[in-house]
């Protein structure tokens, strides 16, 4: 026998929804048949989840729409009331839905916790908002744990690179070796460089640190480093020394470029015992501080999408800028820096000015959803009256 073409035994299984006995906790249901006692709406109230546990349902429980702990920071706003039936027990459930209206079903009050939820990121693994005008973390979530930073990384051969060049000890227009057959294998590879070096072409710090910052092409960067310092060790000698001297103390570097050793060492630049650059999140985010603030130009250049070097594209894959899909107009944002690596995951160091506010850093690590989470970051930030002029 089926009731709407759904036999009794798949039926049963569907149903794992929960009934409180009297209101107060809850009972597994183990058949179908939930039925409507008495319904009202209700003044539209907010809520969140007060636990792990819960889920949402149609109004009969024959149909799961989700778990509360797939939308652990979501704000649901009831708009009816009702008492349910199953067996000889009743209880009180609550019409919720999702800010967008996207997301709706029925479920037990006891779930619930009255207010809006608290901010939070569903995937970053670590995060900072920062006042970039006065350096003070406005929120985080494991602002200390230094961990793998991909691409971000070079932030600090930029800010290396930008120190030389306006310094009296080099200019744009220098030529940056790149005979070396490692860095020429990377340009080849896709996966581990994508900037090409031809062959009887002079290559200037001003077109490498266009392919570097914009494209992330990592040898590009690994080239700069090289120029920077002399050689390769020393470059990263450098970015250590660097961040001693701001006084990071969860900031390690053994890459110029940010990919592993493990990826670089098939192509002779692997360095130290590490494996990855490991960097803090509030670390990274004092990293772009002093970039942006001692070079502004970065800003400038943190908003071209896509520049020709050498006739090769590079692309600035910051989804937040204008026309991308991620753009958000009021948050003005201007840069600055993606990054992945399988260890690393997709990491992102973003800065934008709101009118009215100071600018904000942000940075998100290990999130597979860096720019969603980087936007609702930037909003959040600005929530704070300190953020304000």
């Amino acid at each position: 026998m089926t009731i709407s073409g759904i036999k009794w035994g798949a039926l049963a299984l569907l149903v794992t929804a929960t009934l409180g006995v009297t209101g107060t906790q809850p009972l597994t249901a183990h058949a179908a048949g939930y039925t409507t006692v008495k319904s009202q709406s209700m003044k539209k109230t907010s809520y969140h989840r007060k636990g792990t546990s819960g889920a949402l349902y149609n109004q009969r429980h024959t149909q799961k729409v989700t778990n509360l702990k797939t939308y652990p920071y979501t704000t649901w706003y009831a708009t009816k009331k009702a008492t349910l039936k199953h067996g000889n027990s009743k209880g009180i459930y609550y019409y919720v839905a999702n800010k967008a209206g996207s997301v709706k079903g029925w479920v037990w009050h006891g779930y619930l916790k009255k207010g809006k939820s608290p901010f939070g990121l569903k995937y970053a693994k670590g995060a900072v908002a920062m006042d970039a005008k006065t350096g003070k973390v406005v929120w985080s979530k494991n602002a200390n744990t230094a961990r793998a930073i991909a691409s971000t990384s070079k932030l600090m051969t930029l800010y290396l690179t930008l120190k030389k060049v306006n310094s009296s000890s080099g200019s744009w227009n220098d030529v940056v070796s790149t005979s070396s057959k490692g860095l020429r294998a990377m340009g080849n590879n896709a996966s581990v460089g994508g900037f090409k070096f031809k062959s009887g072409h002079k290559y200037t710090v001003k077109e490498l640190y266009y392919a570097a910052y914009l494209d992330s092409s990592n040898n590009a960067a690994i080239a700069l480093g090289r120029w920077v310092a002399g050689s390769n060790a020393k470059f990263i000698k450098q970015m250590n020394a660097q961040a001693k001297a701001w006084k990071l103390g969860h900031a390690s570097f053994v890459s110029a470029s940010g990919l592993e050793n493990s990826d670089l060492k098939a192509y002779g630049y692997s360095y130290g015992s590490a494996n990855a650059n490991k960097v803090s999140p509030k670390d990274l985010a004092l990293i772009a501080r002093h970039l942006i603030t001692d070079y502004p130009r970065v800003l400038t250049d943190g908003k071209i999408g896509s520049k020709s070097v050498d006739g090769q594209l590079c692309y600035n894959y910051n989804n937040l800028l204008k026309g991308r899909k991620y753009y958000q107009a009021s948050l003005n944002v201007d840069g600055l820096k993606t990054g992945y690596t399988p260890l690393a995951g997709y990491c992102f160091v973003g800065t934008g000015q709101k009118s009215g506010k100071h600018r904000v850093i942000t940075v998100v690590l290990h999130d597979e959803n860096e720019f969603t989470e980087t936007r609702s970051l930037m909003n959040h930030a600005y929530t704070y009256q300190s953020m304000a002029d």
